[in-house]
């Protein structure tokens, strides 16, 4: 790119970016029944039937070009867009709408010995900043969850899905204008280029906090390259443990739905670890390859599936460290708890980790020392989600341990002011 170019190109992010933060404060003093209708016209909109045709249509094109380019199933499967995902976006929008409004809530209050009242209340972050891959469902997401938490919002998609993400911020923009509020407070970086999402790391004074959502490499990006405040969200490298003790007919439900209801999750398990001592070892890995999951394991999981018929490949250190996204997992055969500890410590990203056991004391010593976003006993990692914990939709699952962790929704975007009323007290 030639360096007029660059130029160009910086001067139309950063006037994107200051439009934003313009009308920013409108949202911030408005009352929460007027944030809540801004939703509900949004959902109302989205459930419409030419609008429908037209996010459709837009999304078919990518989809298109994903196909032509060689895009990877799981990739276009978050891309695609159908009228069941539409009508649930509207839903999703609807329950956060739904939620109760974060900003004012008191955190926490205290009177001084002289009379000076103090209290902490929660207010918006201000202008938040995404950069996202093929996920346009993330358009919609973080527009409710921003808009509904009253702050502003600059969407930086991939070129992959640019015409789903144009489509789709056009309705939300059309929503805040039909209910007298700025269109602005929800702006699209729709260039195509690379640099385009660099400049936006870049706009301190105007982004307040920025928020990576997508693979390992494009977070590792922004951590690297921004010099705005992240909010990092992490990759899935999800574990799911079955202790000697477990149950069976519980272990095989949680696996098979851990790794397959819809493996291109970042919550879904990517490695299952097995007590040597669990009897119904064969068994389970045969319902997995019987799953069409693609089984990789170390030379004792190889042996044992070798036995029960069932092909699995040899594992290597690089299984144990990827994300695949697919109806693939790395088995391993473990000894006892602490190397199984081990291993998740050494190979997790923080992110959801479960075991599955009958034995109480692995259970507690299992949360206590697993060191992860969401940590389950008898349950599928797959519920690390912000719908699925309540917050209605979420802005991606925070690894990362300042300010938030797990799913972010509503009052992870926010933060905290203290205010001070006095009768005239000075300090001493």
């Amino acid at each position: 790119m030639t360096e007029a170019k660059t130029d160009d190109l910086e001067a139309e992010v950063r006037l994107t970016c200051r439009s934003a933060a313009a009308a920013a404060p409108v949202l911030a003093r408005t009352e929460g029944r007027l944030r809540r209708a801004v939703l509900m016209e949004l959902a109302a909109r989205l459930e419409e039937a030419d609008v429908g045709c037209r996010l459709l249509d837009a999304n078919a094109s990518d989809v298109a070009q994903g196909v032509a380019t060689g895009m990877a199933p799981a990739l276009l499967d978050r891309l695609r867009l159908d009228p069941d995902r539409v009508r649930a976006l509207a839903a999703a929008v609807r329950a956060v709408a739904d939620l109760p409004d974060p900003l004012g809530e008191v955190v926490r209050g205290w009177t001084r010995p002289d009379g000076l009242q103090l209290s902490q209340v929660r207010v918006p972050l201000g202008v938040v900043g995404f950069i996202y891959e093929a996920r346009p469902n993330v358009t919609i997401d973080a527009a409710a969850l921003c808009l509904r938490s009253g702050n502003a919002l600059v969407l930086r998609g991939s070129g992959s899905a640019l015409a789903s993400n144009r489509a789709l911020a056009s309705v939300v923009r059309e929503a805040l204008a039909a209910v007298g509020l700025p269109e602005d407070l929800v702006v699209l970086i729709d260039r195509p280029e690379r640099e385009a999402a660099s400049i936006l790391m870049r706009q301190t004074g105007l982004i307040d906090v920025l928020i990576p959502r997508g693979g390992a490499a494009l977070i590792r990006r922004v951590i690297e390259e921004a010099r705005v405040p992240v909010l990092e969200t992490g990759v899935g490298v999800c574990h799911v443990l079955v202790d000697g003790s477990a149950d069976p007919a519980m272990a095989e439900a949680i696996v098979l739905n851990a790794k397959t209801q819809r493996p291109g999750v970042c919550n879904a398990a990517e490695t299952l670890l097995l007590a040597h001592d669990y009897p119904a070892s064969e068994a389970l890995l045969a319902r997995l390859a019987a799953a069409g999951v693609t089984l990789l394991g170390c030379p004792r999981a190889r042996a044992l599936a070798e036995r029960a018929g069932v092909p699995v490949a040899p594992a290597d250190e690089e299984t144990w460290d990827t994300e695949h996204l697919a109806l693939v997992m790395g088995v391993r055969i473990i000894d006892d708890l602490d190397e199984a500890l081990a291993h998740v410590a050494r190979h997790g990203t923080r992110h959801s980790e479960a075991i599955v056991t009958q034995d109480q004391g692995h259970a507690e010593r299992f949360l206590r020392e697993v060191d992860a976003a969401a940590v389950y006993v008898n349950a599928s990692t797959r519920f690390t989600d912000g719908g699925e914990f309540g917050f209605g939709a979420e802005v991606g699952i925070s690894t990362q341990k300042l300010h938030a962790r797990g799913p972010m929704g509503l009052r992870e975007l926010t933060t905290v002011k203290t205010i001070g009323r006095g009768s005239g007290q000075v300090r001493t």
